[in-house]
């Protein structure tokens, strides 16, 4: 890893968030007692500056089994990580909504790689992120330095699957359409644009530095940047990503399984959905709540009497 790219990635994760976000930051680090080493906050909200939406954040951990839960979700998150859910925190009279992974850093770390198939980390974490909440100073610097691994992966990727000549921008939006394909979406299909768009100059400006992190030459001229990449490189890499295309949406599909067994909050997450999304308010009850799987055809007969779904 540079220095340059390192110094660029501590920034970013050092900045400042608003209020609510490090207080909700500190709720979660507090689940894992004192195996929390950091947590991440990244996503749509951190892009819009926006509180109102659905808050996203990852907590590492030193051992996935210090996160409370069944010991059936302690032994999926460690086949198949991360475990999700979902958690509403009053902050100062404002109720805050957020979605939550939890994994351990060794497996954030492991899948960074260049021998990773699975796509979905390096993928989030090359997008704006910050650290609103970390264990101390050394574990700060190691989330610098797997974020900026994430960015190296990415940038090593955009360049060796997007066109031979262009700006960096479209490198990035080229990596993000691919990445948005090879796994189970119900975004449009315009959000790869949207995703750089909203944040130009710092793709810009990272995508040289991460190269130079991942050993890979390249020309920058009038803005115009051509990785030193021959044909042959380029082949094996088309050829390497195909297979995680392949793998891409039966891992969603095994993810969105193992949390229909191990989703925290999953009740009222959903419950939150439909009144964002159709302005219809269920309630839900403590037996809900605890057994949402078992409670999960009475709330679909509900929702069809009431025509919200059909």
């Amino acid at each position: 890893m540079t220095q340059a790219l390192h110094t660029a990635i501590s920034g970013e994760l050092g900045r400042a968030t608003p209020a609510a976000v490090t207080a909700l930051a500190e709720n979660l680090a507090r689940r894992g007692s004192g195996a929390t080493a950091a947590v991440l906050y990244y996503g749509s909200t951190l892009r819009a500056d926006a509180l109102d939406g659905m808050l996203d954040f990852y907590v590492l951990l030193d051992n996935v089994g210090a996160w409370p839960g069944s010991p059936l979700a302690k032994l999926a998150n460690r086949v198949l990580p991360p475990n999700v859910g979902y958690v509403e925190f009053n902050f100062q009279g404002q109720v805050l909504r957020a979605k939550y992974a939890v994994m351990s850093v060794v497996q954030f770390r492991s899948r960074l790689g260049r021998l990773s198939l699975d796509t979905t980390i390096w993928a989030r974490f090359c997008q704006p992120v910050m650290c609103p909440w970390s264990r101390s100073p050394r574990d700060r610097d190691e989330t610098v330095n797997l974020v900026s691994s994430a960015v190296a992966s990415a940038a090593r990727w955009a360049v060796e699957l997007g066109p031979q000549t262009a700006v960096a921008e479209d490198f990035w939006r080229a990596l993000f359409a691919r990445t948005y394909a090879a796994e189970l979406r119900i975004e449009k299909s315009g959000r790869p644009q949207d995703i750089v768009g909203n944040a130009a100059d710092r793709y810009t400006a990272l995508l040289p530095l991460a190269l130079d992190a991942a050993q890979i030459r390249f020309n920058l001229e009038a803005g115009m940047l051509t990785p030193a990449l021959d044909a042959d490189h380029r082949e094996r890499a088309q050829r390497s990503w195909k297979l995680r295309e392949r793998l891409g949406r039966p891992l969603n599909i095994l993810r969105l399984l193992k949390a229909a067994f191990t989703f925290e909050g999953a009740m009222d997450y959903v419950v939150w959905k439909i009144e964002r999304h159709r302005g219809v308010r269920i309630e839900v009850s403590p037996w809900q709540r605890r057994f949402p799987l078992l409670a999960a055809p009475g709330l679909y007969w509900q929702l069809r009497r009431r025509g919200i779904i059909r």
